[in-house]
């Protein structure tokens, strides 16, 4: 065998065994690629660099198990414009103006008025573009088969009694509260 080609299998024999030695595995150094565009501005004095926001996603909760096979739950649906063809042509006027930034802001918000001891069922009524369950604040009994998208389920079985939280479908942003 020459010396290239062992030099290859004794690499990839650290490879897989996990470089059982103390030694570092060999790295190979990755090509410098030209530069395309001018370098950013440097921040002037004073200048702060924005932090993005955190998502508005409840990744926690969606990370849990589910903690039940049946939950009652009430939701408020916040959706944006990029989303029309989802609604054929029903999409509430205010969603129409919107864009996801704007959806994700109105999210926040809802989300303080919750946090400050906003009654759920009067920000669903004025707030949800769903119109049929923002109406009558009724609840939706949700199982694993339910026939509701999978972000809506997944979300509202991983809930604790009392907990609400924030998922995203092909409809929107759901702010969904267990209520049992």
């Amino acid at each position: 065998m020459n010396r290239p080609a062992l030099a290859l299998v004794s690499l990839a024999a650290l490879v897989l065994a996990g470089c059982g030695g103390s030694a570092p595995p060999p790295s190979v150094p990755a090509p410098i690629a030209p530069a395309t565009s001018a370098p950013a501005p440097a921040a002037g004095p004073g200048s702060a660099v924005a932090a993005p926001e955190p998502s508005v996603l409840s990744t926690e909760i969606l990370a849990r198990e589910p903690v039940a096979n049946t939950a009652s739950v009430k939701h408020i649906l916040i959706s944006w414009a990029d989303l029309s063809d989802a609604y054929q042509g029903q999409i509430d006027p205010r969603a129409a103006k919107r864009t996801k930034a704007e959806a994700e802001a109105e999210v926040r918000s809802l989300l303080k008025q919750l946090e400050g001891g906003a009654d759920f069922d009067a920000l669903m009524k004025a707030s949800s573009e769903d119109t049929s369950s923002a109406r009558s604040a009724r609840a939706f009994t949700v199982t694993p088969d339910a026939q509701l998208v999978i972000e809506f389920r997944q979300l509202s079985l991983r809930l604790h009694p009392g907990e609400y939280g924030v998922c995203q479908s092909d409809f929107g942003f759901h702010i969904i509260k267990r209520i049992t």
